[in-house]
């Protein structure tokens, strides 16, 4: 097999290389990071007692190949804690729970009687499926504008801190999309799902969502990052920054911002899309601009560490999430020793609050100052808190997220397109099919089965 560089040392790059060598112990790859930190995305801080996740906080239990490769690398899955599964929205200035059932649904307060009345029509709404519509009309749509404001708004800000008018139902939500294409409607998707699992003997519940629950490691998910460093050994190079790539021969040649090179027969780029693009530009001009149209918008993670008798309310909890409607200066709060042991020392408790994301990328970038003081007043609103924080962290990324907006299923076919006709050379990571840690390390081992196999 030809020599492999990979570019980029976040969980896609780290993780294929191991996939590669799992099939391959002989394979001759190196992985080049351009920053000292592995991980990306992973950033797990521990200081003064606390851990912080600066990044992504877990996976879901409920996709196969990251259980497995937690096995692989001698690692024990921590399942969050059952309070966790109580989620809240901060919605007509109250935090309101999330209903998790029918029942609790015909009965909860956050939705107005004609709100909840809409959402059960849903299955009387024609079936439209357009192949690409962005979740905010989908949402309206089928739902209501409603719930689309209380509902559907808050959840795309907690996971992609995107904007619901922008970004493609189809491409963040495909599941969703499906059942309404096959069945004709979501409740009418579920309910034929649901008689199908139970025919075949199958207890699993069928939802919309994507299901499972979240899970990450006792020391944070850090673990996964260092184990997969230690398994690779010195084939991880870092402070290697690359800034361009060139055809070689049957090959390809790296060039790095400290003016080394190195040659290589296969070539991943696991790096974000907008340092891929910039690395392509050379090599191949056009999919260097596709690939640089996928946006990234800036989000910061403030972390707040109280002494429990500073916290009146009750964190018996996941966090909470705040519609754009409410017009605030946060996402949302995530109240991250209710969710995980060993997150906060004894007597203390450990708030994760989101500030930016797409529809405010601006406020992410704001001085320390200023972002500690909308995160106090905001905390101090909404749940109560008045005492000055114990512990403060601020965790930023210029470019967080990438965004699949509408456009990114052609966008997709036309970069599938254009590496066909490129041999041994691929982009991966979380720009591409799947944000979550779970599509980074099924992706990586999908295409190292194909690397492996020769079908590149």
């Amino acid at each position: 097999m030809d020599r492999i560089a990979i570019v980029g040392g976040g969980i896609s790059g780290l993780s294929l290389a191991y996939f590669i060598l799992s099939r391959d112990p002989s394979a001759d790859i190196v992985v080049f990071e351009s920053e000292q930190r592995l991980g990306g995305k992973i950033w797990t801080d521990k200081a003064e007692g606390f851990l912080c996740e600066g990044g992504v906080n877990g996976f879901l239990d409920n996709r196969p190949k990251t259980l497995e490769l937690s096995s692989m690398v001698k690692l024990t899955p921590l399942r969050s804690n059952d309070a966790s599964r109580k989620r809240f929205i901060f919605s007509d200035r109250k935090l309101q729970r999330l209903p998790e059932s029918p029942p609790a649904f015909l009965l909860s307060g956050l939705l107005s009687l004609p709100g909840r009345l809409r959402v059960m029509a849903e299955p009387f709404i024609k079936g439209d499926a357009r192949d690409e519509e962005t979740l905010a009309a989908f949402a309206r749509r089928r739902l209501g504008r409603e719930a689309y404001e209380k509902l559907i708004d808050p959840m795309a800000s907690g996971i992609y801190a995107g904007n619901p008018e922008t970004l493609s139902l189809r491409s963040c939500f495909p599941k969703v999309h499906d059942l309404e294409k096959k069945y004709g409607g979501l409740i009418r998707g579920m309910i034929s799902l649901q008689k199908a699992k139970k025919k075949a003997g199958s207890g699993e519940k069928v939802g919309a969502g994507p299901g499972g629950t979240l899970t990450s490691y006792y020391h944070g998910m850090a673990e996964m990052v260092d184990a997969l460093k230690a398994a690779l050994g010195d084939r991880v190079r870092t402070g290697f920054r690359a800034v361009s790539l060139d055809k070689s021969g049957r090959g390809y040649t790296l060039h790095f911002a400290d003016g080394s090179g190195f040659e290589a027969g296969t070539v991943v780029l696991a790096a974000p899309a907008y340092a891929a693009a910039e690395i392509l530009k050379p090599v191949d001009a056009r999919l260097s601009r596709v690939i640089s149209g996928i946006p990234y918008p800036s989000l910061s993670v403030v972390c707040f560490g109280y002494r429990k008798e500073k916290v009146q309310m009750s964190l018996d909890g996941f966090g909470f999430l705040v519609p754009s409607r409410e017009k605030r200066q946060i996402l949302g709060t995530l109240w991250d020793s209710s969710i995980f042991p060993n997150r906060a020392p004894e007597g203390h408790v450990l708030l994760r609050t989101m500030v930016g994301g797409a529809r405010a990328s601006a406020l992410a970038l704001e001085s320390d100052q200023k972002l500690i003081a909308s995160v106090r007043s905001e905390i101090a609103d909404i749940m109560g808190i008045k005492a000055d924080p114990d512990f403060v962290r601020i965790y930023r990324h210029e470019m967080a997220i990438p965004q699949y907006t509408v456009g990114h299923v052609d966008r997709m076919a036309e970069i599938d397109s254009i590496l066909s006709r490129s041999r041994n050379l691929h982009v991966s990571g979380n720009a591409y099919r799947g944000i979550g840690v779970n599509d980074c390390i099924e992706n990586s081992w999908k295409l190292a089965e194909r690397i492996t196999e020769g079908n590149v």
